[in-house]
C-alpha cells in the first residue's frame, strides 16, 4: 500500500466513486460521513493524509480539523464546494495543509494526496544515528553498541527511525503496525517485542513508554 487515508465526505456519491478510485491507485482508505466519526476513527489508527469536507453533519470540517491539530500534525486536504476567499483563508488559517474546490478531478485529487504524502514522509536523512554508545546505520539495517555489531532486524530499526524521525510524538501499537507493517498482521505484542530488544541490544533509554498509550522517543535527532 501507498499509504492509508481518511476521507471524510458526506455525499455518499463523490465518498464513494473518491474511496474506489484512491484504493486502485493503491491506497488504503477507510472512509466516513460526517464529523463525528471522523474524530473518532482519527483517534484510533493511524493516517498518512485526511481528505476532509468542510459541510459535514454533526461537527464540521474545521471543528474536525481543530480536533486533528490538537493531536499531531497529519496532511490535511480540505474538499468544499465553497470557493470565496474567505472559506479557503479560514482552511489555512486553521492549518489544513491544502484545498480543493468542488467539483473536482480525482486525477488531480490523486495528485495532490501524493504531494502530501511526500510531504508526510519522515524528513531525517541521516545514514547513522548515534546515541551514547549505540550506532544504527539506518539505511542499511545494522548496529553497533561499543563497536560491536549487534543482531538487529529490520523492523526492530525502522520502528526506531519512526521514533526518532517524530520526537515526542506518541505511537501506539496499532499505529506502528499500520505503518510498517501494512497487510501484514501480526500480533500487537509483536511491537513490546521488537521495544524491549532494541532497549537492551542498544541501551536506548531514550525510548520511552507512555502507559497504556504506547511509545515515543526523547533525545536529539
Amino acid at each position: 500500500m501507498k499509504g492509508k487515508l481518511l476521507l471524510v465526505e458526506d455525499d455518499d456519491i463523490t465518498r464513494e466513486a473518491a474511496t474506489e478510485f484512491l484504493k486502485v491507485k493503491g491506497y488504503d482508505v477507510i472512509s466516513v460521513a460526517d464529523g463525528e466519526t471522523a474524530i473518532a476513527t482519527f483517534e484510533a489508527q493511524h493516517f498518512d493524509v485526511v481528505i476532509l469536507d468542510i459541510m459535514l453533519p454533526k461537527v464540521d470540517g474545521f471543528g474536525v480539523l481543530k480536533a486533528i491539530r490538537a493531536q499531531k500534525q497529519t496532511c490535511v486536504l480540505m474538499l468544499t464546494a465553497m470557493t470565496d476567499d474567505k472559506t479557503q483563508i479560514m482552511s489555512f488559517d486553521y492549518q489544513a495543509d491544502d484545498y480543493m474546490s468542488k467539483p473536482f478531478s480525482l486525477a488531480i485529487l490523486e495528485k495532490r494526496v501524493e504531494a502530501l504524502m511526500r510531504r508526510s514522509q519522515p524528513q531525517s536523512n541521516k545514514e547513522e544515528w548515534v546515541y551514547g554508545d549505540a550506532k544504527v546505520n539506518l539505511s542499511g539495517f545494522s548496529a553497533t553498541y561499543q563497536g560491536v555489531e549487534v543482531d538487529i532486524k529490520p523492523k526492530e530499526i525502522k520502528i526506531l527511525n519512526l521514533l526518532i524521525d517524530h520526537p515526542g510524538q506518541v505511537f501506539s501499537r496499532d499505529q506502528i503496525l499500520d505503518k510498517l507493517w501494512f497487510d501484514e498482521t501480526p500480533y500487537d505484542r509483536v511491537i513490546d517485542v521488537y521495544i524491549k530488544n532494541l532497549r537492551k541490544k542498544l541501551h536506548l533509554d531514550c525510548i520511552k513508554t507512555v502507559k497504556n498509550v504506547g511509545y515515543k522517543y526523547e533525545g536529539d535527532v
